[in-house]
């Protein structure tokens, strides 16, 4: 059975052909009688239709399409390419053709969905940046403006005005090594210490450099029952402690009064741990969770910029377990709480 997906210019060329001189070369032979006469004048017309059809279809219709393979290429066509522009697309059929344009016209729009989506990224993290630099800036220079203009002979003022621009050239800096931070962590140039120590051990060092934090709120730090047993990793003991931090940290912090913090630990195979840090506390709605990775990205900003914090924490932490060649995740439900989770592999 005759597939038209498959024609080439030259079979359509043929079939178009045989369809036209068929049907004159019976009107010929019931109109003379005479076979050969007929059979002649068959083959005449269907030559001469064949180089007509073809010739159509070659120097128009697929002289257009090698255009359009050209457009697409976008680049200067190699030796190999214009092999097959001469000699391989000419046999191939409609279409096939037409797939290999919807095929690159998907993937275009595939491209241009992601630059629109990288600008407003791009967009979002310009504006965020701007304001984080901004007010501390602004700050500073309120403070410096206020003590020239006199304030710094007020002894009632100008201590504390002194302390207030202190804070934030100190909240300026911290934000200037986090994106720095980032940046050598994305590069590649901070290099990983690995080493193999104990997760639950660590995690107990930063519950008791919170301590404080939690006693404030009257929130417990605990390690979940049954997670007691000691679980040795390979990663860098120091940038794991960075990301327990910021981790436990921010659990308290988003948490209310006498809410709970638990660490739990998971051999999940035989090369990776599991490790989760819960809480108790504000959660995050579910529109906010694909994005809460990215730098400076807050579920609230006023509330988030009112209680501090340079807004790349979580970053930081995506890249660090990153670049250990591991994945961090998060669970969360608005006043239900929230469960950070990462892989670690097991020790050598």
């Amino acid at each position: 059975m005759l597939q038209s997906k498959n024609l080439s210019p030259k079979s359509l060329a043929f079939f178009t052909a045989l369809v036209i001189s068929s049907p004159i070369a019976l009107v010929f032979f019931a109109l003379n009688h005479s076979i050969v006469e007929a059979l002649v004048f068959f083959i005449a017309i269907l030559i001469g239709c064949y180089v007509v059809i073809f010739l159509t279809l070659e120097k128009f219709i697929y002289r257009k399409i090698k255009l359009i393979y050209k457009l697409i290429a976008q680049t200067k066509a190699t030796k190999r390419e214009e092999f097959y522009e001469k000699n391989i697309l000419p046999k191939k059929g409609i279409d096939e053709v037409r797939a290999d344009v919807e095929k690159w016209a998907l993937q275009r729009k595939k491209q241009i969905e992601m630059l629109e989506q990288n600008e407003q990224y791009r967009k979002e993290f310009l504006q965020n940046l701007s304001h984080e630099l901004k007010t501390p800036i602004f700050a500073i220079q309120g403070y410096v403006d206020t003590l020239l203009n006199g304030a710094l002979y007020d002894e009632t003022v100008n201590k504390k005005f002194l302390t207030n621009a202190a804070g934030n050239v100190e909240r300026l800096t911290s934000l200037v090594n986090d994106l720095d931070e980032i940046t050598r962590l994305e590069s590649g140039k901070q290099p990983l210490q690995f080493s193999n120590f104990v997760i639950q051990d660590l995690v107990k060092n930063v519950y008791y450099s919170l301590e404080i934090n939690a006693q404030k709120k009257s929130i417990a730090l605990t390690i979940k029952k049954g997670c007691e047993a000691p679980l040795q990793v390979n990663a860098d003991e120091g940038k794991i402690r960075q990301v327990l931090t910021n981790l436990i940290y921010n659990a308290i912090k988003y948490s209310n009064e006498s809410a709970m913090v638990e660490a739990s630990f998971y051999n999940i195979d035989k090369d990776l741990i599991l490790i989760e840090i819960t809480d108790t506390g504000f959660g995050i709605a579910e529109e906010h969770l694909v994005r809460i990775f990215e730098r400076f990205y807050r579920t609230d900003a006023a509330r988030s910029r009112n209680i501090g914090g340079s807004g790349l924490g979580l970053s930081i932490c995506k890249h660090i377990i990153e670049a250990h060649g591991q994945s961090i995740h998060v669970r969360s439900k608005v006043n239900v709480g929230s469960t950070f989770g990462f892989t670690l592999p097991i020790k050598n």
